[in-house]
């Protein structure tokens, strides 16, 4: 039997979960909640859904799991909703910008038994997943360093920047997750440094455009983390871990996989240049996983503690870039 999905909101992010519903076998659309007529009528139009208020879908018999694709601010109350009645709840990252928020959340959660998956989607891209199974099999021995850089084509618009919490909570909070992800241990010092060198209207609305940031765990496992708002070559996001056996690396991908060599020298195609393009197999994998994990009564694999830790690995870079020392998470 097919798990029954809706979604809540049908935004960019909407869009991009409900094209992953459709394209997962043992998934079905069967409703969407979004306030903006048009945005809901066209998920409607495209994948044959209904149109639902969120209390309705909450009350609905049809609806085994929701997938919470909605502002920032609304997403902890969703999940205690949701998972209040019984259904289980993929939900976008964060689940909140305030970690006391999440916590409390979390608590609630487990209360009541509640199935929750976070978002985390650059788990799930084919090459990260290649670079985690080269690690867990050994074949670069004991992880010693790691690169992340995630750099954005460029920035996003001036009113998100007001709420999406800044770059550490925002944009660099996925690479803390697969930092995470990747040393199999937890961090213990965060040193950070940040600056405003692509835009100052950036600096000027309280959040940074450039950054990085040094991890590190007990055992002395370091990660390197570079972030900025601009990337003129496209979107750039690569791995590289070096372990005590040899290294294992995932590369930028391009528009094609191809290379041409003429007198002036060897040309490829741009890079990918949005997240959206860039990760369509990741979003469809994470759904893929969390309808697996239903049905067969596993563990989530990426959990609201992943979200939870990540936020406070983020936390303590915000303190570090504030008091220019290393910081302890948690």
């Amino acid at each position: 039997m097919a798990l029954r999905l809706a979604i809540l909101g049908a935004g960019r992010i909407g869009q991009v979960h409900a094209k992953a519903v459709a394209s997962v076998p043992g998934a079905e659309l069967v409703a969407v909640a979004e306030p903006f007529a048009k945005m809901a009528d066209q998920m409607r139009t495209q994948y044959g859904c209904d149109i639902r208020e969120i209390d309705q879908i909450a009350a609905s018999d049809d609806v085994d799991a929701v997938v919470i694709c909605t502002p920032t601010d609304t997403h902890a109350d969703l999940i205690e909703q949701f998972t209040a009645v019984g259904k289980a709840v993929f939900c976008e990252k964060p689940i909140d910008l305030n970690v006391d928020r999440v916590r409390a959340c979390l608590t609630k959660v487990d209360a009541v038994g509640g199935r929750l998956m976070l978002g985390f989607n650059r788990r799930f891209d084919p090459d990260f997943m290649a670079v985690k199974a080269a690690i867990d099999d050994g074949k670069i021995g004991e992880v010693e360093m790691i690169n992340l850089t995630s750099r954005d084509p460029g920035p996003p618009p001036y009113d998100y920047i007001t709420r999406s919490g800044g770059i550490f909570r925002d944009m660099m909070i996925h690479d803390f997750d697969v930092a995470r992800w990747l040393l199999g241990e937890e961090v213990t010092s965060v040193y950070a440094a940040a600056s405003v060198l692509t835009d100052a209207e950036i600096g000027k609305l309280g959040d940074f455009d450039s950054a990085n940031v040094i991890l590190t765990t007990a055992s002395g496992k370091q990660c390197t983390i570079t972030n900025s708002r601009r990337a003129t070559y496209g979107y750039d996001q690569r791995i590289e871990v070096h372990g005590s056996g040899g290294s294992v690396s995932a590369r930028n991908q391009h528009e094609a996989n191809i290379e041409i060599a003429d007198a002036t020298g060897f040309h490829r195609p741009p890079l990918l240049n949005f997240f959206m393009t860039r990760y369509v197999a990741a979003y469809a994998n994470e759904i893929t996983a969390f309808v697996q994990a239903l049905a067969d009564d596993s563990p989530m694999p990426t959990t609201g503690l992943d979200g939870l830790k990540a936020l406070e690995l983020a936390e303590a870079a915000v303190t570090s870039v504030e008091t220019k020392q290393a910081v302890l998470p948690g």
